[in-house]
């Protein structure tokens, strides 16, 4: 079997960040707090709509409820987000043709 080679991220300070001073902290229950990363602590991925990939549901209202979702939390997770950027951009664009 292959050696699994590790991310080129994994490791390094920048894809993770704990606020554990943060009247909030966690703001999501977890089970293992000293690997909540709070570096996406306002997702990204919230944008892609039912495209991003987390735990979410619709309200009644229509509103996107994250309140479940770790998938920004993850330490593991830094390369999924990052990962996803280029849609974010893309949506963003598609959304401008719309309105334009």
């Amino acid at each position: 079997m292959a050696e699994q080679k590790e991310p080129y991220w994994a490791g390094k300070a920048y894809a993770f960040f704990s606020h554990k001073d943060c009247e909030f902290f966690p703001c999501h229950p977890t089970q293992h707090p000293e690997d909540f990363n709070c570096l996406f602590c306002y997702c990204p991925l919230y944008a892609l709509g039912s495209k991003c990939g987390g735990n979410f549901r619709y309200t009644e209202s229509g509103i996107k409820d994250c309140s479940q979702c770790m998938v920004p939390h993850k330490r593991e997770n830094y390369g999924y987000i990052t990962g996803k950027f280029q849609e974010i951009v893309d949506k963003m664009a598609e959304d401008r043709e719309k309105a334009d």
